[in-house]
């Protein structure tokens, strides 16, 4: 089963933030059609794409809905398939080392050294752990050839 086309008349052409989301879409769609995806999968995403085709949208509601798409498809590939956009790990470790390595590092030497103002010393610290870890993770899902050539801007 293949991906349908998405066609979405617009009538100001000039947002580049629009047309960049557009072009981050059509591009996953383009990847996913040259993997093997499950038939559920597919239908799910076409549905998206008629449901995204059939209405008449502004450029602020389209854009936030492609990206409303784009993230729900994302993780709906990742869990059945495992495939994921590049930098995925990457981005997600990049939060979780600042939230669960950073920040406790940060309040441990604040209080070793007696003084809150080094709170957010751990932060990057943190950051730069988290980092690491879905850095090395992006490059195992890019040997086992599970990760999608496109990358997602906010």
């Amino acid at each position: 089963m293949k991906i349908e086309k998405l066609t979405i008349t617009r009538n100001n052409q000039d947002n580049p933030k629009l047309n960049q989301a557009l072009e981050q879409l059509n591009k996953l769609f383009y990847e996913l059609d040259k993997r093997e995806i499950s038939d559920d999968i597919v239908k799910s995403i076409n549905q998206d794409i008629s449901e995204l085709n059939s209405k008449s949208w502004t450029d602020k509601e389209l854009k936030k809905s492609l990206k409303k798409k784009q993230k729900s498809i994302c993780k709906i590939v990742e869990k059945e398939h495992k495939l994921v956009p590049e930098h995925y790990y990457r981005k997600l470790w990049m939060m979780m080392g600042m939230g669960a390595f950073g920040l406790p590092f940060g309040v441990v030497y604040s209080v070793m050294i007696g003084n809150m103002a080094f709170i957010g010393l751990g932060l990057p610290i943190g950051m730069a752990i988290g980092m690491a870890v879905g850095a090395s993770m992006d490059k195992k899902a890019k040997e086992e050839d599970r990760q999608l050539e496109v990358e997602f801007t906010v």
